[in-house]
This record gives C-alpha cells, sequence and structure tokens, in this order.
C-alpha cells in the first residue's frame, strides 16, 4: 500500500506547493485528495480554517523521502483556528504578524486597504446583511472616534443579549478598519441608540445604589458587566465623595461593586440617647 502524507497551509494552493516542496515531487506527478478547502472566516480575523491535503507518494518512496507517518495537524495557535464566542467577543486576539497578509484579500471579501469611513461602512454593511435586511447605516466622525449608527432591521438580534451581538460586531469593524492602518482609530457601533440608552441607564442606576450605600453603608454589587459598561459606572461616580468603585472577579463579564467611603461614614452624627 502506497504511504500517505497530509499538508495544510493558507490556501489549496500553497499546500500542494508545500507538498512538492516537502515530497520533492513536480506538480503535476502529484496524486493527492483535497480534505478541505479551507475557508476564510470573518474578514481574515477569526474562524479562519486552513486548506488540507492527502498525499499518495509513489511506492517505493523517493530516495530522498525517508518513511515517516502522515504530517499531523500543527497544533492551533493563532485566533485563525478559533471559532466565535459572542459571549466573550473580547478573547477575540489579533492574528500574528506573518498572517497580516491574508486569503482573504485575494478573495474580495473587503476592500484593501481599510482606510476610510466609507470603506469601514461597507465592511459593517456586509455584516448587517448576513444577520438582517434593511438595516441603514449613517456615519458620523468625532474628535476621538468613528460612529456608525445603526437603523432599521432587526435591532433586537443585532443587539443581543446585554448587547454582546453588537459588541462583536463592533470589534469585528474595528478590527478589519484598523487592519492596514499605522494608527489605531476607535470605532463605535450603535443600533437605533441602544448605546445612549444603555448609558443612561447605568447612570440612574449608579446614582440610585450609590445614595443606597451611603443610606446603609453596605456596599452594593452590580451583577457581570463589560468593560464598556462598567467605565460608565466608575466615571458616573468618580466625583461621589461618599461611595468609591471597584471591579471584581476574573474574565471578561466582571462584577461592579460599590462601597461607602470609610471617611463618609465616620462623618456621620451619632445617635442621640436621652436618659
Amino acid at each position: 500500500m502506497s504511504p500517505c502524507f497530509e499538508f495544510e497551509d493558507k490556501t489549496l494552493e500553497k499546500a500542494v506547493q508545500k507538498a512538492c516542496e516537502k515530497l520533492k515531487i513536480p506538480k503535476a506527478k502529484l496524486k493527492h485528495d483535497v480534505i478541505s478547502y479551507g475557508s476564510t472566516g470573518i474578514f481574515g480575523l477569526v474562524g479562519t480554517k486552513k486548506a488540507r491535503i492527502r498525499v499518495t507518494v509513489p511506492d517505493p518512496l523517493p530516495p530522498s523521502l525517508p518513511p515517516a507517518a502522515p504530517e499531523t495537524k500543527d497544533t492551533p495557535d493563532t485566533p485563525q483556528q478559533a471559532e466565535i464566542d459572542q459571549t466573550a467577543p473580547a478573547a477575540f486576539v489579533e492574528e500574528n504578524e506573518a498572517d497580516k497578509t491574508s486569503a482573504t484579500d485575494e478573495c474580495g471579501i473587503y476592500p484593501a486597504p481599510v482606510a476610510s469611513k466609507e470603506a469601514g461602512r461597507e465592511v459593517l454593511q456586509r455584516i448587517l446583511d448576513s444577520i438582517t435586511t434593511d438595516a441603514r447605516i449613517s456615519v458620523e466622525e468625532k474628535s476621538d472616534r468613528i460612529l456608525f449608527n445603526v437603523q432599521g432591521g432587526n435591532s433586537a438580534v443585532l443587539i443581543g443579549k446585554r448587547g454582546q451581538t453588537l459588541e462583536a460586531i463592533q470589534y469585528l469593524v474595528e478590527k478589519v478598519y484598523n487592519k492596514s492602518r499605522g494608527d489605531r482609530v476607535r470605532i463605535q457601533v450603535d443600533v437605533e441608540g441602544y448605546l445612549k440608552n444603555r448609558r443612561a441607564n447605568l447612570q440612574k442606576l449608579a446614582g440610585r445604589l450609590a445614595e443606597k450605600v451611603k443610606r446603609t453603608g453596605k456596599p452594593a454589587t452590580i451583577g457581570q458587566m463589560n468593560a464598556h459598561d462598567r467605565r460608565i459606572v466608575h466615571i458616573a461616580l468618580r466625583d461621589n465623595s461618599a461611595v468609591r468603585t471597584q471591579s471584581l472577579g476574573d474574565g471578561y463579564l466582571r462584577k461592579l461593586v460599590i462601597f461607602p467611603q470609610k471617611n463618609a461614614l465616620s462623618k456621620k452624627k451619632p445617635t442621640n440617647k436621652s436618659g
């Protein structure tokens, strides 16, 4: 039985080329089966899968080729092997330098290089069209960020539970937008004013809990929050001398605790006792 070897690379062509080089067999004489054609994933950032082939070599083996077991699949060490986890978009990791020139440019998945707000709008529109229909985008260029406002479509699906889907979309747009830039531009994506309403609600919640902590002298905890929401609460209470805020726990979603300030407790007037 003729021995078989397996090879993989970013594209099918590169996998075949690797096999030819390692086995010292001309491309025209290389006999192979395609195990996987590979996948470019989402804009070359996450979900990418390599092309994989199985090569049957002549028997007996060429003198320069020692008998060996089929090449095993490399242990995934880049995010191109990862799958999307919408519950923890912040866990996405930027691809390594060797993968900067991914096959996504060749396949025309997004315009390259992405260097303008209109190109960013196009990237976002393609993501939205894959999720819902009739979603429209307006762009605001602010001093510290570019804001893409989304109107129409299925807003509930685009936002997701606790805004996690929206945050994942924003993450992808920002990564693609900044992929070919030397300086990082902050990107923010909002759907039907969700972020504005979320900020207002969190500020009100922070105020109510701060008053409760001040009145009772006991800490108050706000459940699992992402970094964006925690920052809103921290900023809302940073000038409140009666309380202090602290994030506790590990991982992406952490708790935020509002503590009473010790000096504020000491200023409470003692209760007068008669008799």
